[in-house]
């Protein structure tokens, strides 16, 4: 369906500054709630894994996605869920699974697997009473609103969106704290940097 109204710009622009102020406060308060120690904890577990899989549905998939590259550039042996490179899990592996409900059938699936073959599961998800929590040895809470919930006091963007920038987010804060525990330069781990673009 095409989009066939028209706009002032100085009202798109005001539209888009609110959005911007409104997407801030939301992770300045959700930030609050996350608890750093959770994340912190994840540390160990990431640097004793012989090999690390992350795995997401939908949007949250591309967060993984993105978060598996930063691992990878860190010099981690790491593989994404479902392509078709990517090798069976085995004892002593680790899966990174983000789902907002933590009840998405082929993640819970997956940590099940992991978690018969003597693999260890971390999750990201809104709910420590998910089935995927349940699993897990390590579990991140992100206190957003789940996709289907349309609680706005929780969150004004749609379907989701504040788990999934959350999560990133939280991420990219373990990122930075293995980065700086492991003492690389920038230029180093640029040498893992994708090259055939």
């Amino acid at each position: 369906m095409e989009n066939t109204f028209t706009i002032e710009a100085t009202e798109g622009t005001r539209l888009v500054a609110t959005a911007m102020q409104t997407i801030m406060n939301e992770h300045h308060k959700l930030m609050a709630s996350i608890k750093s120690n959770e994340i912190a904890a994840l540390i160990p577990a990431i640097n004793k894994a012989n090999t690390i899989f992350l795995m997401g549905a939908g949007r949250t998939g591309l967060m993984m996605k993105a978060s598996a590259m930063r691992l990878m550039h860190l010099g981690y042996k790491v593989y994404v869920v479902g392509e078709t490179t990517t090798p069976a899990i085995i004892e002593g592996d680790l899966l990174i699974a983000g789902s907002g409900s933590g009840t998405t059938g082929g993640i819970v699936r997956a940590a099940e697997s992991a978690k018969k073959i003597g693999a260890s599961v971390i999750c990201f998800t809104t709910s420590m009473a998910s089935p995927l929590a349940t699993l897990a040895d390590y579990t991140v809470t992100i206190p957003a609103a789940q996709k289907e919930a349309r609680d706005e006091d929780v969150s004004k963007q749609y379907a989701g969106s504040l788990f999934e920038q959350s999560l990133l987010l939280s991420f990219d804060a373990l990122i930075q704290a293995l980065w700086e525990l492991d003492g690389s330069t920038a230029s180093e781990l640029w040498k893992r940097h994708a090259n055939m673009e």
